[in-house]
């Protein structure tokens, strides 16, 4: 995935894709109205499980028949991006290992369309939410168990009512809810206390009602498609940003590398206007820093173009909405001093990208067009998921 997941200009014309498209609901994906999500209500107890048919992770369909031979089915709803989502993934797994052997299924849904969900929500993740970022957060957190995707049409989130992500209804053999709420009392790990999922659980395989049999669930909104035009709009403000251009000398791109009392982490890119993989990962990288400027994190370019291409450059930067920390070198500045200033490891080949820690540690390099997907997975692991 050399490739941006986002494409601005696709973005501007009002698609908002962040990979292709997959209809993957039903065959009757294509017309369905958006969801009022002020018409959305929640499951009470004791109502029947909705039916559903929804393509997994691994390219299968399933329906609510797929786990007829479970005793209890936990129905969750959760997705990738979520920092609260992503705390509860082992937490989530665990059950899974714990109680499988018991006569409990879980299925996982991701009810959010990736149309809808902005860069500036994207901090805390490498992936946003389509299908096939689904499948990429599943091999890497290795789930056991089944992820369906409702983004398409969200007519399976309407009909079950998620609040936030996650979410989590759990039904009897008949179908039945019998607890509806959140996973347990705390999001950060191994601070909870009230074991809520677990609970109920065992009360039921006891033959007992769970009690409480509806809780809160804290985590991110769901992200209903009616909420896709606040993605245009988040684009559109970009255009609004001020994008600068300075001349750096050796010291600077010393003091640069080093980053010093920034206490962020800092990505350094090398790059020129006539170098077309600079030019093609440029967009990726810009979209990158949307998504973790609000974090402890800062983006810095370091054109190589010859000073007197200043305005060339300057008009490359503003076309790509790169309204971060922008330098280009000042003039005669020896190419090869301007390695050794940069990176003694650094070979000389465009473009060169490195992630500095706020300790001036580097922990990502790559000469050569970047994998944004990687570069991000680097990002996110490092900067934090979750909340502490």
């Amino acid at each position: 995935m050399k490739k941006t997941l986002f494409f601005l200009g696709v973005i501007a014309l009002g698609a908002c894709n962040s990979t292709t498209d997959t209809q993957t609901e039903t065959e009757e994906a294509v017309d369905v109205p958006v969801i009022n999500s002020k018409d959305v209500k929640t499951l009470e107890i004791g109502a029947s499980a909705p039916d559903f048919k929804l393509m997994g992770i691994d390219d299968k369909e399933y329906t609510l028949d797929s786990f007829k031979d479970a005793d209890i089915l936990a129905v969750l709803f959760t997705c990738n991006h979520c920092p609260t989502a992503q705390a509860y993934e082992d937490r989530v797994q665990q059950y899974v290992n714990d109680y499988s052997s018991k006569g409990v299924k879980l299925v996982a849904i991701s009810p959010n369309a990736d149309k809808a969900v902005r860069f500036d929500e994207l901090g805390y993740t490498d992936l946003s939410d389509s299908f096939e970022e689904m499948k990429i957060r599943a091999k890497d957190k290795n789930y056991t168990y089944p992820y369906l995707y409702d983004g398409a049409t969200q007519q399976i989130a309407a009909k079950y009512g998620p609040i936030a992500t996650p979410h989590v209804f759990l039904f009897d053999k008949d179908r039945k809810l019998q607890y509806v709420g959140r996973i347990d009392d705390d999001e950060h790990i191994g601070k909870a206390k009230v074991h809520d999922l677990r609970n109920a659980t065992d009360a039921m395989l006891a033959g007992e009602t769970p009690n409480p049999a509806v809780t809160k669930t804290f985590g991110c909104s769901i992200k209903w498609m009616e909420k896709a035009q606040s993605k245009l709009d988040e684009v559109e403000g970009w255009a609004k940003e001020d994008v600068t251009l300075e001349k750096a000398n050796l010291s600077k791109l010393k003091e640069v590398m080093a980053n010093k009392g920034s206490g962020k982490y800092r990505l350094v890119n090398v790059w020129a206007t006539w170098c077309g993989p600079c030019v093609a990962e440029f967009q990726g990288l810009v979209e990158s820093d949307k998504m973790y400027r609000n974090r402890d994190f800062e983006f810095v370019t370091v054109s190589n173009d010859e000073a007197d291409n200043f305005d060339n450059t300057l008009k490359f930067l503003k076309k790509k909405y790169a309204s971060n920390t922008n330098y280009i070198l000042e003039e005669g500045i020896n190419k090869y001093d301007m390695i050794e200033a940069i990176d003694p490891d650094w070979q000389g080949a465009l473009p060169y990208t490195v992630l500095i820690s706020p300790e001036g540690k580097k922990i990502y390099t790559q000469m050569g067009e970047i994998y944004v997907q990687e570069l991000r997975k680097e990002i996110a692991d490092n900067i934090g998921r979750y909340f502490d």
